[in-house]
């Protein structure tokens, strides 16, 4: 037992690594009324999520008193003390952080040097985390999985601070796209992958949120050609990249996302100028500058 707290546990990662992010020990802790820490500096983050009770978070840029659901950040090199209240004192956990991507990490949930606080409501679910990252250190045979496990956690705990601190998060338009583009983008993805399934684009714009026509006219916008267009076309770069293969035309056609071989022909024939056999044997005499074409 820890003298200065009524309660302490604490996990400790066997193996931390110089990396992204890494963990070097969690705790839970319900320190004496009055219990002060610092002035002192660290040489890695320090992450403090107030469970119950209350206490005053000083640092160089920044100040507080913190309260149940609270969170404060100590950053490498910052001066900072912080202290329990003396009649509530704080019943709190924490997390101890090491690696190159931390800082961007933190400042993408919107907790900066100058403001190294986030709030949530969400307790319980805060405590589990933290509970989640402290357990994973049970000293068994495979240390680098525990250390893998415990990272997990802290990249779960950070999207909670994010999605209760999103009027802190930092404005970056190569980031934060109009939500249109990001559909449109996500749409885009979509069929690029899936193309070979039986896509509905109804089922697409529904899924994305959006109705048929505000989708279709959003994305001409963007490709110069309507969602079904743009299928069309993926689909049929994918059957010019197969019909070089020992595959049948059936098989082509199945591939991408044709079920009727004829009706598989008369789309690529309209899209190319000429059947998949004609343009197969093209390719094979080796007249390129035949095959190029597309009517889409």
């Amino acid at each position: 037992m820890d003298p200065e707290h009524y309660e302490f546990t604490l996990g400790i990662n066997l193996t931390p690594e110089e990396q992204e992010l890494s963990v070097l020990f969690s705790g839970e802790g319900r320190p004496h009324p009055g219990h002060t820490v610092g002035p002192s500096v660290h040489d890695f983050y320090l992450i403090h999520t107030v469970l119950a009770g209350s206490g005053r978070f000083e640092s160089d840029t920044f100040s507080a008193e913190c309260k149940a659901g609270d969170t404060f950040v100590i950053i490498p090199g910052m001066l900072f003390s912080y202290k329990a209240d003396e009649d509530h004192p704080w019943h709190y956990a924490w997390v101890a952080l090491q690696g190159i991507g931390v800082l961007d990490q933190l400042r993408a949930v919107g907790i900066t040097r100058e403001r190294p606080f986030a709030h949530s409501d969400s307790i319980p679910e805060l405590h589990n985390l933290y509970k989640g990252i402290r357990q994973s250190f049970k000293q068994s045979a495979y240390p680098r999985l525990e250390s893998l496990e415990a990272s997990g956690w802290v990249r779960l705990l950070l999207h909670r601070f994010g999605r209760h601190n999103l009027d802190q998060l930092p404005p970056h338009p190569s980031e934060m796209p109009e939500m249109i583009d990001r559909q449109i983008d996500q749409a885009i993805r979509w069929i690029t992958l899936q193309f070979h399934q039986q896509l509905s684009i109804d089922h697409i714009a529904s899924s994305l949120g959006y109705h048929r026509v505000h989708l279709s006219k959003a994305f001409k916008q963007r490709t110069g050609m309507s969602p079904k267009q743009y299928l069309l076309k993926v689909r049929m770069d994918k059957a010019k990249e197969l019909l070089a293969s020992p595959l049948t035309i059936e098989q082509v056609a199945s591939s991408v996302g044709f079920n009727d071989a004829l009706y598989f022909s008369k789309q690529f024939r309209k899209a190319t100028g000429m059947p998949p056999s004609e343009y197969r044997a093209a390719l094979r005499n080796g007249n390129e500058k035949d095959t190029g074409g597309s009517n889409i």
